[in-house]
């Protein structure tokens, strides 16, 4: 279950809550809140493997480009040896097979930042998401920690 849903889920719960009246406390319903923060337990590793996911993803995309750029640079090479008997050919070619590896390697390093920046991003955003989640639920907590020990308290 997407973790965002979630969190609607909770802001939901207690949006639907009994307001304590000359409080900023309301009454949840225990058991709906439990279930809420139990699939959000189950959630969260799996946004962390879809981030995980990510990162792997964008390792084989680098390593895709890598490769690329390794053949690239060969057939130039390749085809600049072929052409070396000539002279005035053999320059061009050298020319050419350089502006290609060039690049290849600015492709391969544009790749690379554009991976990073997705991921980076991706990451962030899971971050802030989590400790939002995180927030509410200690707020959830403390909040109905007060009121059980108002409960408790006997009354004078």
């Amino acid at each position: 279950m997407d973790i965002l849903h979630l969190v609607d889920r909770l802001e939901e719960l207690f949006n639907e809550s009994r307001p304590i009246w000359f409080t900023h406390n309301v009454v949840v319903d225990e058991d709906r809140m439990l279930d809420i923060i139990d699939q959000m337990r189950v959630s969260i590793p799996d946004e962390i493997k879809k981030a995980q996911q990510l990162l792997a993803q964008r390792d084989r995309i680098l390593a895709q480009a890598q490769e690329e750029a390794s053949r690239t640079v060969a057939l130039a090479r390749e085809k600049g040896d072929k052409l070396v008997d000539k002279d005035p050919i053999a320059q061009a070619a050298q020319a050419r097979a350089d502006q290609i590896i060039a690049q290849a390697r600015l492709e391969c390093e544009q790749t690379k930042r554009d991976a990073d920046q997705y991921v980076l991003h991706t990451l962030t955003d899971l971050q802030a998401e989590t400790e939002k989640i995180l927030s509410q639920v200690k707020n959830g907590v403390m909040a109905l920690q007060a009121e059980n020990q108002k409960v408790a308290e006997p009354k004078a």
